[in-house]
């Protein structure tokens, strides 16, 4: 009797010691999620912010990276930091990609490869609302202008002859100084600008109707990762095709694209 109850309990403990390989196995023969690491500066509302509530980074550009990658076979995870730390960032392997209202320029095509453009925008204004005498970018001129930190709008505002260009490392920070009456306007990316007047209700500023340097925005890759780069722009178009792109992009500014 003895004997045969040891010998049951041994086939018992096999037939679980064969399960638990088999299920050691599958674990072992599931591949790891190839993982996308997305830097951006999170203070760029609509393009890429932190939701007060949830805490997760959200917008136009977050909720397109989030889309080339799962449409690419990747998850994303973001990383948020300075705007003039990302393509050092990039450039160092810490992150694999930028999405981040980045404008394709000259100067940044020297160090890093950009995705065929996803957004163009232009440069615009905000004053204050009783400002009667800036109309337009020639009446700058020897004015006090708040900008982002390493934007295009701060690289425009510094050729505008006498004036004083002062740089935030946030867009929120520019148009406090505005407000509190440390400079005469704000020049930045006009959806930025657009977004702030619409969300804040500030009746104490106004958006004036120039617009100037019109820009694409790109997503920036290594220069030494041509697949990712190609991986990405197929990506973009499938979006594109799939009416994926157009769904984002009337979520965050109301409208379809242009053609």
């Amino acid at each position: 009797m003895f004997n045969k109850r040891m010998m049951v309990m041994m086939a018992a403990l096999l037939v679980l010691l064969l399960g638990l390989a088999g299920c050691g196995q599958k674990a072992a023969d599931k591949p790891a999620a190839k993982v996308l690491k997305v830097g951006a500066e999170t203070t760029f509302p609509p393009f890429e912010f932190q939701d007060e509530q949830s805490k997760e980074y959200v917008g136009f550009d977050m909720d397109l990276a989030r889309a080339v990658g799962k449409q690419m076979g990747y998850e994303v995870q973001i990383q948020s930091m300075g705007f003039d730390g990302l393509i050092p960032a990039l450039e160092g392997g810490n992150i694999d990609l930028i999405v981040s209202g980045m404008s394709i320029t000259p100067e940044r095509a020297e160090k890093v490869s950009f995705s065929k453009p996803y957004y163009k925008s232009g440069l615009s204004i905000i004053v204050k609302a009783d400002n009667q005498t800036i109309k337009g970018f020639k009446e700058l001129e020897g004015k006090k202008i708040a900008v982002q930190i390493g934007t295009t709008g701060a690289e425009e505002a510094k050729k505008i002859k006498g004036a004083t260009v002062r740089e935030f490392n946030s867009n929120a920070e520019s148009y406090m100084e505005l407000k509190a009456g440390g400079v005469d306007a704000v020049v930045n990316d006009l959806p930025v600008n657009q977004y702030y007047m619409a969300k804040s209700g500030d009746k104490s500023a106004k958006l004036l109707s120039e617009i100037s340097n019109a820009e694409d925005y790109g997503m920036a890759i290594a220069k030494k990762n041509g697949e990712l780069t190609e991986k990405v722009n197929k990506a973009l178009e499938e979006l594109k095709k799939n009416g994926e792109y157009d769904k984002i992009y009337e979520k965050w500014f109301g409208k379809k694209p242009q053609a």
